[in-house]
């Protein structure tokens, strides 16, 4: 079947589809959790005291010890094995953005033949794959492979449901043979442990006696797109890259605003009730979903989580996410970009941190001014992002966020923090030395008696800030749809840990000289302000002025692409960080920075390789069929010296050579190799081989506006994008 002829039968398809078979909802109460071994499981299967052990793991992270994995295992196993599972799978978070899992069955074989199952505490706590062959950034050679996976008991394990059968996966830890993270999950943990302690000191200063563990927490905005799998597949950009990297605009995209929050089409629908379903059977609180900005996107969004329970659950649910579309015959795209001119998707991350018995430090209650914790922890974010934004850019670099950050609809590249009115009247009167009680927001009103009035927020919410405050965290919205959340939060923590050891010293000093604590606190936050208030900006962040402001007025750097921003983990102040928090040592970090450039290099080398196949092999025979039809000869139209008279076979003729040229261009930059460094690999993708990306795309797009419909190959966006 020729390309056309492919596309034109995907469109009959799924015009003509039979509608999936509808059933209701299970009932949240009887499938809440059902497939997880939380804790309210491990009561009713454990002793007291190994219950006991193990709750206090969870809640506090002391060391459980042997004997009691012993028991965890045995009780884990026995409800494994009740639900049907034969194997079990150390799951890991590698440096993909994806899981990682290798099966094991619980079966062992007696002298005699026969068989038994067994799982014990040692295999509930080690497991050992290969660690040379995932990304490592040269900690591990081919020939130095050992890698071990360990039992992380504060992530619950759960069962993993598939049509072929059912397997007990255990959330891990990945490390090398010699001891360095490999994963995203040790990193994680380190990183909140420093919160913690950070967090600790600075409320022990401030007069808090009962001081529960810190933990930070999570909430992931997912955005994506679905397409349906007939289109997809007559895509090879889609399929491989993720991304049309070929395509007109659509005479209609979203210019209209009646694709955000409008009635969700029932066969999305329909996909949405079957993966929050098995979301609610692994425990996951999926709280939100509703049509994007977009045509043909959509978000879902969980209620917050412990951060490190919340990052497992969103690698979960972006593969379950897949898997589900699939069966339901769509394409899930978790790219940043998936098509030119509309919106892209991204992560929005929330996140706060607190305890049991402080609460939430990021919540300022009805009394900001008043409440001396909020502004100190606020103050301590503040500084964070001032001092490393160009950290907080770099975590979340991909060639895909870089067609999406900076664009209309996504923060810009610029890191700055949005407070809201009234906490930013807050903070600039300790600025200035005075702190004056603010105004709430006042009531709502809308002069109808038949809508109760309410009260309004302090403040505004502001769309274009890539890190804002919303009321009793802080969302962070550069981050990119198809990213881990593992990478933002460590680096928040951490630097809020730094920010909290800096506070606390400072604070220490102020109460030694003066034993007013309102007045230490508003000194400490003044000098705080002094340093780092440039980074705090409530206004347009898409606007031209703002751009030239941040950069030349406020010192807040531009950092367009993953080529400029990655670099940031080398420089000495990142290292120290780190170092001095113990959330990575520097072979650590350095990992990171190979680890992340090289799948920038790959992924423009593998999209640079689609634009020059299916430019070849796709777009240009079309553009000569329909030259042919319009009685053009190849032969006549390659000899540029003759006269056209047809203007539409001429635009066309056009087009194709410059296509075509263009494509030469592209493929030999591709050949060129002699980089003296991984910075100037990345700088010549980002600059060279996307320009040259660009300009064949810019005439194969205009190609697809003069080819004849029926004669055209790839599925458009007008097709992808609206017809379900």
């Amino acid at each position: 079947m020729s390309g056309n002829e492919a596309r034109l039968q995907a469109i009959y398809q799924i015009t003509n589809r039979e509608p999936v078979a509808v059933s209701m909802p299970d009932k949240l109460g009887d499938i809440w959790a059902e497939d997880v071994f939380n804790l309210a499981r491990m009561e009713w299967a454990l002793s007291k005291n190994a219950f006991k052990a193990v709750k206090k793991t969870v809640q506090t992270g002391v060391p459980l010890d042997p004997a009691t994995a012993d028991v965890v295992a045995a009780a884990m196993k026995e409800w494994a094995i009740s639900k049907g599972v034969k194997f079990f799978s150390h799951i890991f978070y590698p440096m993909t953005n994806i899981t990682a899992e290798k099966h094991d069955g619980f079966i062992v074989t007696n002298a005699d033949g026969s068989a038994i199952t067994e799982f014990t505490g040692s295999l509930l706590i080690k497991g050992e794959p290969d660690g040379s062959s995932f990304p490592n950034g040269s900690i591990r050679m081919t020939n130095a492979a050992r890698g071990y996976t360990a039992w992380d008991p504060t992530s619950p394990a759960y069962i993993m449901q598939t049509d072929n059968g059912a397997t007990l996966m255990i959330p891990c830890v990945f490390m090398s043979w010699t001891g360095e993270a490999l994963d995203k999950k040790i990193p994680l943990l380190r990183s909140n442990d420093a919160m913690n302690q950070a967090a600790q000191k600075v409320l022990s200063l401030m007069g808090e006696t009962d001081i529960a563990p810190l933990n930070s927490s999570c909430g992931a905005e997912q955005e994506y797109f679905l397409v349906d799998t007939n289109f997809a597949n007559s895509r090879p950009d889609l399929l491989l890259a993720g991304r049309t990297l070929f395509g007109a605009a659509s005479p209609k995209g979203q210019q209209f605003d009646d694709h955000y929050f409008g009635a969700i089409p029932a066969r999305v629908q329909v996909f949405m009730q079957d993966f929050e379903d098995q979301l609610y059977k692994l425990g996951i609180p999926a709280k939100t979903h509703h049509n994007e900005v977009a045509p043909g996107q959509f978000e879902i969004a969980p209620y917050f989580e412990a951060a490190n329970v919340a990052a497992d659950h969103q690698q979960l649910m972006m593969t379950l996410m897949k898997s589900t579309a699939k069966k339901h015959g769509f394409l899930c795209l978790l790219h940043e970009k998936p098509f030119a001119g509309i919106n892209g998707s991204g992560k929005h991350v929330n996140w706060s941190v607190g305890n049991a018995t402080q609460g939430n430090l990021l919540d300022p209650g009805s009394t900001p001014h008043d409440n001396l914790n909020f502004l100190l922890f606020c103050g301590a974010v503040i500084r964070g992002v001032h001092k490393f934004g160009p950290l907080l850019r770099a975590v979340i670099a991909s060639a895909g966020n870089d067609h999406r950050l900076g664009a209309n609809e996504a923060p810009p590249a610029i890191l700055s923090v949005y407070l809201g009115d009234q906490l930013e009247k807050v903070f600039h009167d300790i600025k200035t030395g005075k702190l004056i009680k603010g105004e709430g927001g006042g009531v709502m009103d809308l002069g109808l008696d038949q809508i109760l009035h309410f009260e309004r927020d302090p403040g505004d919410r502001n769309r274009t800030s890539p890190f804002a405050f919303t009321g009793n965290r802080f969302e962070f919205r550069a981050v990119g749809s198809a990213q881990s959340v593992s990478g933002p939060l460590v680096a928040m923590n951490t630097m809020l840990a730094d920010s909290l050891n800096w506070i606390a010293e400072k604070l220490e000093a102020a109460l030694a000289k003066d034993s007013d604590q309102a007045v230490a606190v508003i000194s400490v936050l003044k000098e705080l302000m002094d340093a780092h208030g440039n980074v705090v900006f409530g206004g347009d962040g898409y606007s031209t002025d703002w751009h030239k402001m941040a950069v030349e007025e406020r010192g807040l750097k531009n950092i367009p692409t993953t080529a400029d921003a990655l670099p940031a983990l080398r420089e000495e102040s990142v290292k120290e960080l780190f170092a001095s928090t113990g959330v990575l040592s520097p072979v650590e970090l350095e990992s990171r920075f190979e680890v992340y450039a090289e799948q920038y290099v790959l992924s423009i080398e593998v999209e640079a390789k689609l634009v020059v196949d299916m430019a070849k092999t796709m777009i240009y025979p079309a553009a000569m069929r329909y030259l042919s039809d319009l009685g053009m000869t190849g032969a006549s139209m390659l000899d540029m010296g003759v006269e056209l008279d047809n203007s539409i076979a001429k635009t066309v003729a056009d087009q194709a050579n410059a296509m075509m040229s263009a494509v030469g261009k592209l493929a030999v930059a591709m050949e060129k190799h002699d980089f003296s460094s991984t910075e100037e690999h990345m700088q010549f993708c980002a600059n060279d081989i996307r320009a040259l990306m660009d300009e064949v795309r810019s005439h194969a797009d205009m190609l697809e506006t003069e080819v004849a419909d029926e004669l055209w190959p790839l599925p458009k966006y007008q097709e992808m994008l609206f017809i379900r």
